[in-house]
């Protein structure tokens, strides 16, 4: 936290903590994440952002989000888990199913 403070003072444009290797390393990277955003909330001067980087589940996604984090990096395996939940794909098997049942088609 004390060295995103540093970078924003200095006028960086982002700062990018790895909370997945914080979370190797036996640290809280979400704390960190939150941490940063109450300093820069703190002031109104600063402008950097905070890219949560190395984000390696979608609870890590949530919590950024809901901490305030600007921008997150993560792979394409977090990114397709975001959108998937078993009422999500009962819910779209039951409406195709419906779908075919009444002969239409959109094209």
């Amino acid at each position: 936290a004390n060295q995103a403070l540093l970078a924003a003072k200095a006028g960086a444009t982002f700062v990018s903590p790895f909370v997945g290797r914080l979370d190797d390393l036996g640290q809280d990277g979400m704390e960190l994440i939150q941490e940063i955003r109450q300093i820069y909330d703190n002031y109104a001067d600063l402008t950097t952002e905070i890219l949560a980087a190395s984000i390696r589940t979608v609870g890590h996604v949530k919590q950024a989000a809901l901490i305030g984090a600007d921008v997150a990096t993560l792979p394409p395996s977090v990114l397709k888990a975001l959108v998937q939940h078993p009422l999500t794909d009962k819910g779209l098997a039951q409406f195709t199913a419906d779908w075919k049942k009444t002969g239409q088609k959109i094209l």
